[in-house]
């Protein structure tokens, strides 16, 4: 069986050493809202009763906002003068 998005959000969160504070601040970056215990329940054991699925979604939020939490905001593209 292959990783599941909550596999792959367990190992970026322990690869990056960040906390839930820092994941809700990154998601933030991407205008995603969420909540701390959101976050407990998709880092918990998979047979515990409170598990949660992590889903797509999510974890693409977090990816972007991972994205320019650690390269910065995408810099302003330039607009090309008009030609003559």
């Amino acid at each position: 069986m292959g990783l599941t998005n909550n596999d792959i959000f367990k190992k970026l969160r322990v690869a990056h050493k960040l906390r839930d504070d820092d994941i809700v601040k990154i998601c933030a970056l991407v205008d995603f809202k969420v909540s701390k215990s959101e976050l407990g329940a998709i880092f918990r054991n998979e047979n515990h009763p409170k598990y949660m699925e992590c889903g797509d979604q999510i974890l693409r939020n977090f990816l972007n906002g991972l994205i320019i939490h650690l390269r910065g905001p995408m810099p302003e593209k330039k607009q090309n003068a008009p030609k003559k």
